[in-house]
């Protein structure tokens, strides 16, 4: 049979243990090693930080929105998972029979469900983007590593059906947070019927990057509406693994991320699997906030709203940039056409008030006018006082001026006094 060639993009950190006890109950025989439960860390991540979905909350909250995880299924016993509603059965794939996709071996869906939508508790800093979405968990793999930490290969006719299940239970937005470098026929058949259905498929680009010049394949993301997710660290830098190619898209937070984890704690983890989501539940909110819009037409604004990234806009590095929740939703929010103006209409000129304006500058003339009268008073005055008093005194006779002589009287230079003696 044939297998996906890599599978489940992700290089999972675990930094936080913890001794609280498993709330998620596999059926009996589900999972073959269940990953331990984990302590919950109330510290507010970087990558909510950054990305601040709340911002966009008053617009859209991604009500009525079901998001599809197609993945290692998810714990619905999650505290901030757990809201009634919020996580749908859902189906397993992976395992015969009709069991439902609502419980967790790895913890790996958990997370990836964890970021699209987690709901804000008191006391814990990491909450989800889209909070009032809905999770359909399609549950197609049972760990993401085997015994030897081998990347574990999903047989793809699986991963196809989990794809074609999303898509005819209504999932507007579906995450594939797995990546391969085959191109399997089913499933880039199943990503085209849900795209034909107006679903708009995430996928992560992929961790196999090993140099910074080299394009390796990656599938799904590389299908035709699919949107590719690189990841980046906290400083916005590409996470060393995260692949390079022309299906990369989009970046989101990846390295460092805090995530859900199945039996109620967080673990901080790293990978494209963990940045697809970011994108997922921007998908949710806008998807929420304009109905109307066709799933290309959601992909090109989420496009569009990116924020500028190292490597420039339609970098195969970086794509069109980092996922912006906030302008995702918000730019452009009132599509209505601006209301017509009326028409001009000029007022009538208040005469009174002219008058009073006109009254005004030839009161200020005239005062203008008598106070160079008054000033040349009392320069005439002035003259007067003066020249009046001289007259009488010399009886009105005219004064002359003193005669000038008829040569100049010179003057002769002292006589030169030399400091040494002539020769």
């Amino acid at each position: 049979m044939a297998v996906v060639a890599a599978v489940l993009a992700t290089t999972a950190l675990q930094t936080t243990t913890g001794a609280t006890p498993a709330n998620a109950a596999p059926p009996p025989g589900a999972c073959h090693d269940p990953e331990p439960a984990h302590s919950p860390v109330p510290a507010q991540p970087w990558a909510q930080q950054l990305l601040a979905p709340e911002r966009a909350w008053p617009y859209s909250r991604g009500a009525g929105v079901l998001v599809a995880v197609v993945d290692s299924g998810v714990d619905a016993d999650h505290p901030q998972l757990n809201r009634p509603g919020k996580v749908v059965p859902g189906r397993d794939f992976y395992l015969a029979g009709a069991l439902p996709g609502a419980f967790d071996c790895v913890s790996h869906g958990t997370g990836v469900a964890g970021i699209v939508a987690a709901d804000p508790v008191p006391g814990i800093g990491f909450h989800g983007v889209a909070p009032d979405a809905r999770i359909l968990p399609v549950r197609i793999s049972d760990r993401d590593v085997g015994d030897q930490g081998e990347a574990l290969r999903i047989d793809p006719q699986v991963v196809a059906n989990g794809v074609r299940y999303a898509a005819d239970q209504g999932a507007k937005v579906i995450n594939l947070s797995l990546a391969g470098h085959d191109d399997f026929a089913v499933i880039r058949d199943a990503v085209a019927y849900a795209t034909a259905r107006d679903a708009l498929v995430v996928a992560a680009a992929g961790n196999a990057q090993k140099d910074a010049g080299t394009e390796l394949p990656s599938f799904p993301a590389a299908y035709d509406g699919v949107l590719g997710v690189g990841a980046v660290d906290i400083d916005g830098a590409r996470l060393s693994a995260s692949q390079i190619g022309r299906y990369v898209d989009l970046m989101a937070p990846g390295a460092k991320v805090l995530t859900a984890t199945r039996a109620g704690g967080h673990s901080y983890v790293d990978g494209t699997s963990f940045a697809a989501p970011f994108v997922a539940g921007t998908a949710a909110l806008v998807r929420a906030a304009w109905p109307r819009l066709s799933a290309a037409q959601v992909a090109q604004r989420l496009l569009a709203t990116a924020s500028p990234a190292r490597g420039g806009a339609g970098s195969h590095a970086y794509g069109a940039g980092i996922v912006d929740p906030y302008r995702a939703v918000t730019d452009g929010l009132d599509p209505a056409k601006p209301a017509a103006l009326p028409g001009y209409l000029p007022r009538p000129p208040d005469q009174a008030r002219l008058d009073r304006a006109a009254a005004e500058r030839a009161t200020a003339g005239t005062a203008k006018w008598l106070t160079v009268a008054a000033v040349a008073d009392l320069v005439l005055a002035a003259l007067v006082a003066v020249v009046v008093p001289r007259g009488r005194r010399r009886r009105w006779r005219p004064g002359w001026a003193s005669a000038v002589p008829a040569e100049p009287v010179s003057t002769e230079p002292p006589e030169q006094i030399f400091l040494v003696s002539e020769p």
